[in-house]
């Protein structure tokens, strides 16, 4: 049977480590898209224009909103970050696992839209202090910003059940495991496939 194009979505606090996690799974599926958000801010170093995000001036987004050209933007620390409809509808054509890194505010908007292809996970460290800890140790961000990331973070936290799995990032070998699993499962959804189609075919 053909695999259909899916959404997997995994959301989580800066420094609970989602781009570490990700690389295990990406070893182990195929035919993934990762979703890649555009943004208004500029550039950290060692970034690159479409690879890591599209980075565009604040105008251009706001026109882009406007002609409906995002399947989920939000406003976060003043920037802009959205993710951009054209590259996600090609993936998914074309049968691929499309992953998305967002927000919670991002996750309830693309729930709403394409709730029947989306699986969701969420994932943080086994406490708030473990993940100050982590974001002290990988020194990239001044306290100002680490201050707003923990009090993202204390509210993200309450929105863990309304996603379909929770991974608590501790064991990192563990960890992997668990989400290579749960990318793998959800091509096989029942919901993504035709009704009608399933059951003529099955019965004739």
């Amino acid at each position: 049977m053909e695999k259909k194009g899916a959404i997997l979505i995994l959301s989580g606090p800066s420094g609970c480590g989602k781009s570490t996690l990700l690389k295990n799974v990406y070893k182990n599926i195929s035919d993934y898209y990762f979703s890649i958000s555009t943004t208004t801010r500029e550039p950290r170093d060692g970034e690159k224009d479409g690879v890591d995000y599209f980075f565009v001036s604040k105008n251009e987004f706001e026109e882009d909103i406007k002609n409906g050209q995002f399947l989920e933007w939000a406003e976060v620390h003043g920037n802009y970050y959205g993710t951009s409809l054209k590259p996600i509808k090609k993936a998914l054509n074309k049968g691929k696992l499309v992953i998305f890194d967002i927000d919670v505010q991002g996750h309830e908007i693309v729930r709403k839209k394409l709730n029947d292809l989306v699986t969701s996970v969420f994932i943080t460290t086994p406490s708030l202090k473990i993940l100050e800890q982590r974001l002290n140790n990988r020194d990239t961000d001044s306290n100002a910003v680490i201050s707003k990331r923990l009090d993202n973070a204390r509210l993200e936290i309450k929105s863990f059940q309304k996603y379909d799995y929770f991974i608590v990032n501790d064991d990192l070998e563990k960890a992997s495991s668990e989400l290579v699993s749960i990318a793998n499962i959800t091509r096989i959804k029942s919901k993504l496939y035709d009704n009608e189609s399933i059951i003529n075919n099955w019965i004739h």
